[in-house]
């Protein structure tokens, strides 16, 4: 099981941005950008800070506070879990805003590319005692003009039910809930999981300080997230949630949309849910 007693922040946040230097290029796709659009997006970012420094009539003492907290969310390596929980969502949305296909979500900060593959029907890798309601996935992946799309890729990840992620926190095997299926040739795919639960984002670190300090929550509502991929077409990425969690109406991450909303039933044996959820893909 895992090791809870020694998760932490600070661990969870310098595996995210170990991470993200390693698999991210980031600036290889900006490396063109006019210096014309880099000048306006800084005078705007700088000038909407210094509106509200100005409106709000911030002190220096509140300054080098933040200068101080600033400071600390590097160290504590939480960048990545800062930017992808109260600004990726606005990026996503201006993103995909032109798709006719599936609404998309945020990625998040625990993104893994290349987990194992488990075919068109399996069972994502998981512990032999792993916590939790068995959940099993059924669905289609299909372009835009409704043809099927055999072969599509469909990563999955999700927390386990402690709300740890897999090679972010320790004591949890390598691959746990994590893994990749391929569609057949009529696009169909069927995953075997657990049911993930809500959870808290890390607080004992620099994003914590900024919740208990703003009087906020943490938490976000139980999700699986996706990644769905196929030749010619454009990558989703989305997390799915579930009704009923306190916590979809006022998500930390502001990532949850009525899309994105499954409907489980009870399995036929009765030891867990059955859900349906397919995907429309745009073309590239």
């Amino acid at each position: 099981m895992s090791d809870t007693t020694t998760a932490s922040a600070a661990a969870s946040g310098a595996s995210a941005t170990e991470r993200f230097q390693r698999d991210k290029s980031p600036y290889a796709a900006v490396a063109d950008t006019p210096k014309e659009r880099v000048d306006t997006l800084a005078r705007e970012v700088l000038g909407a800070i210094h509106d509200t420094i100005r409106r709000h009539k911030v002190t220096y003492d509140e300054y080098n506070a933040l200068k101080a907290w600033l400071i600390q969310v590097g160290q504590d390596g939480e960048w990545p879990l800062f930017l992808d929980v109260w600004i990726e969502h606005a990026v996503e949305d201006v993103a995909t805003e032109h798709r006719a296909g599936s609404k998309g979500s945020i990625e998040g900060p625990y993104y893994v590319p290349n987990a194992p593959e488990q075919g068109a029907r399996g069972t994502i890798p998981m512990r032999e005692d792993e916590k939790g309601s068995p959940l099993v996935w059924t669905g289609r992946v299909t372009s835009t003009d409704g043809s099927p799309l055999a072969g599509a890729k469909v990563e999955l990840w999700h927390a386990d039910d402690d709300g740890f992620y897999s090679q972010f926190s320790p004591g949890i095997p390598e691959w746990n809930l994590r893994g990749s299926f391929t569609a057949d040739a009529d696009g169909t795919f069927q995953i075997t999981t657990m049911q993930p639960a809500p959870y808290q984002i890390p607080t004992d670190g620099s994003c914590g300080k900024l919740i208990a300090a703003a009087g906020w929550h943490a938490w976000r509502p139980a999700h699986l997230h996706v990644k769905v991929s196929a030749p010619g077409h454009e990558l989703l990425t989305a997390q799915l949630y579930f009704p009923g969690d306190e916590h979809n109406e006022d998500d930390i991450a502001s990532a949850v949309k009525p899309e994105l909303m499954l409907d489980p039933k009870p399995s036929a044996d009765g030891t867990g849910s059955t859900i349906e959820y397919d995907f429309v893909l745009d073309r590239a």
